[in-house]
């Protein structure tokens, strides 16, 4: 029994350091473990309140329409020039960001099967309403995330 979750753990530390491979150069500032579950579970909570930007062509059209929020790119896209100027969008529009190590996950939390190369997370939602309660909790947790992710740029750059 002990065995088994041994070669379950090592199966897993063999994946988490494939994903780190298949990192492009540009993915920075990348979430560490703890950053990039609460990312992911803010993205998940968005897309259950249909609050959330999926691919490259929506996020940059939000993005150029002047919808405010929170990016997240995934770092294992290849070609990376797919999204290598939706960080400056990002920036230009005052909007944090944060790459997370896959793709897949990022689907997988933004409830698509297809893998996803980035999601924009809003504060509220563009069509439909959602209950000021869920609105407000929404926003806090998108603030936390946020706080983290300022930190972590400050640090880096």
């Amino acid at each position: 029994m002990g065995s088994d979750s041994e070669a379950e753990k090592s199966h897993q530390k063999e994946k988490e350091k494939k994903k780190m491979l298949a990192l492009a150069p540009i993915a920075k500032p990348l979430a560490g473990k703890k950053l990039c579950k609460r990312a992911l579970k803010l993205v998940r909570k968005a897309a259950e309140h249909k609050c959330l930007k999926r691919g490259v062509k929506e996020v940059v059209k939000s993005i150029r329409r002047g919808h405010k929020g929170f990016c997240v790119i995934a770092g294992n896209i290849s070609p990376i020039d797919v999204i290598t100027h939706v960080p400056i969008l990002c920036e230009e529009a005052d909007i944090p960001y944060v790459y997370v190590p896959s793709k897949e996950d990022l689907a997988t939390a933004g409830a698509t099967k297809r893998p996803t190369c980035c999601v924009l997370v809003l504060t509220k939602p563009i069509k439909g309403e959602i209950t000021q309660e869920e609105q407000e909790k929404l926003k806090a947790d998108c603030d936390q995330v946020v706080k983290e992710v300022t930190e972590l740029t400050s640090s880096l750059f």
